[in-house]
């Protein structure tokens, strides 16, 4: 297929005009749960039209990537999503009735969520259309108009949602922004009624700053290390096949993906040993290997790979690349073996094929290891029941698979978000519903009220204070 034209930039100046374009349109014409759920079926159907130029642009961006990782990550995850939000949306739409309490009888309460406005949605490059799309639709569930800002550094994949979302709404219910690091400076600023941000830590300081003066509600979907902890006894052989299936997933290029992972000490090379066959059994193919693995998406990150893996070795640490591959920013898995704490892979978020392996002592240890650090955005705990509850009873995270990597993101039902470094809110599903809404409280008063009574001179009403305030 031809690839997207690539558009233009998207000059500063007419970035407010744009918003309180979008804005006027929507306050002239709030959406009501059928222009929602007609919005959410065209976008499916325009998209799902769409996944063979979407996993072209994203491999083209990439230099490559494997097919069936864009089918799965970028396209069924968005289905998923928009199906799960038609599905519930008139449940979440109806108001909800609460007590009032006895002291107001017979007033009547309920919470009703109503749009907020205008969604800004900031995405990242690592997954360049599911994590614009998903914030999107979830924001359209809820009633709002949006505008998205798609990553600089995947310009194929930026135009291909120009492209898509032009073909499903008017302008004035979704707009697009192009542009550098300046222009999503500039949109960070913007007076939005809720912004989503995906991306760094470092980065999400700078947005949420931005959004400081306009005290412009925020989802920040941060990152950070998270960890994998190997109880003692857990088959290390279930446990490599699915840590190597959320580290090589996008090339580790995830930030839910396994940063590093615990071992028990007596299990340690038992268990670099089966990662080295899991490896090396799914890529043996050299024909496969080419089709299915998955390059580093830009330059400067595969450089930032290479001087983390360069650190290790300089400090003497066992270094094992465990595939020989081609390409100019293909980068080989890499296990690196009891890293200390000042080595630079210890120091940031990895995002990429290189896993550090540590051992430990006992799994008091290990829990203690991952206190000591920011709270992660995941969390996979390998073991049994009572291993993983020890766990779990001391470990605060964003989201948790057991026994398991990367899964829970995709489950409609659970709410996907950080804490403290690793961000702030969540959405997905039910979550997303309610940060892109307003929790309206409504009371209802009734014809006849104690309030009618209950003024001076009190005197009057004395019994009936007392009776208010037993």
């Amino acid at each position: 297929m031809d690839a997207p034209r690539l558009p233009e930039p998207t000059p500063a100046c007419t970035l407010r005009p744009t918003l309180d374009t979008l804005r006027a349109a929507w306050r002239a014409r709030r959406p009501d749960a059928a222009q929602r759920r007609d919005d959410l079926a065209r976008l499916r159907a325009a998209f799902s039209r769409r996944f063979d130029d979407m996993a072209d642009a994203i491999s083209a961006d990439f230099g490559h990537r494997a097919r069936p990782e864009s089918l799965i990550a970028d396209g069924m995850s968005v289905l998923s999503e928009i199906d799960a939000l038609r599905r519930q949306l008139r449940a979440w739409m109806r108001p909800r009735r609460v007590g009032a309490g006895w002291r107001l009888w017979p007033a009547r309460a309920q919470v009703r969520h109503v749009p907020l406005g205008v969604v800004g949605v900031i995405a990242p490059w690592n997954y360049p259309v599911n994590l614009a799309l998903i914030p999107l639709a979830t924001a359209i569930a809820a009633g709002n108009h949006v505008f998205l800002k798609p990553s600089e550094h995947t310009p194929r994949s930026s135009a291909f949602l120009c492209e898509l979302l032009a073909e499903v709404f008017p302008a004035d219910r979704v707009a697009v922004a192009l542009g550098d690091a300046d222009i999503g400076a500039a949109f960070a600023g913007l007076p939005f009624d809720h912004l989503v941000f995906t991306g760094s830590t470092a980065v999400g300081r700078k947005v949420m700053a931005a959004a400081a003066p306009n005290l412009t509600p925020l989802t920040l979907e941060l990152g950070g290390k998270s960890p994998a902890i190997v109880c003692p006894g857990y088959p290390l052989d279930k446990a490599a096949a699915r840590l190597v299936t959320g580290k090589l997933f996008n090339a580790g290029q995830t930030c839910i993906a396994p940063d590093y992972v615990l071992v028990d000490a007596a299990r340690r090379d038992a268990l670099l040993e089966a990662l080295r066959f899991e490896v090396r059994g799914r890529y043996a193919d050299p024909a496969a290997r080419a089709a299915d693995y998955t390059h580093i998406a830009s330059d400067s990150q595969h450089a930032r790979l290479t001087a983390l893996v360069d650190d290790a070795r300089a400090r003497g640490l066992t270094v094992l690349p465990l595939l020989e591959v081609e390409g100019a920013r293909a980068f080989a898995p890499t296990l690196v073996v009891d890293p200390g704490n000042d080595a630079a892979l210890m120091q940031e978020e990895i995002f990429g094929p290189v896993l550090p392996v540590l051992s430990y002592r006992t799994l008091d240890e290990a829990i203690v290891f991952v206190e000591a650090r920011d709270r992660p955005l995941a969390l996979y705990p390998f073991g049994d029941r009572a291993q993983v509850e020890a766990i779990l009873a001391h470990v605060v995270a964003g989201g948790v698979t057991v026994n398991d990597t990367l899964l829970h993101f995709a489950a409609n039902g659970l709410p996907f978000g950080g804490v403290g470094a690793s961000g702030m809110g969540a959405y997905h599903g039910r979550a997303g519903f309610d940060a892109m809404t307003k929790a309206l409280p409504v009371l209802w008063q009734s014809r006849i009220a104690v309030t009618d009574r209950l003024r001076p001179p009190y005197a009057r009403v004395a019994r009936l204070v007392d009776w208010l305030v037993r």
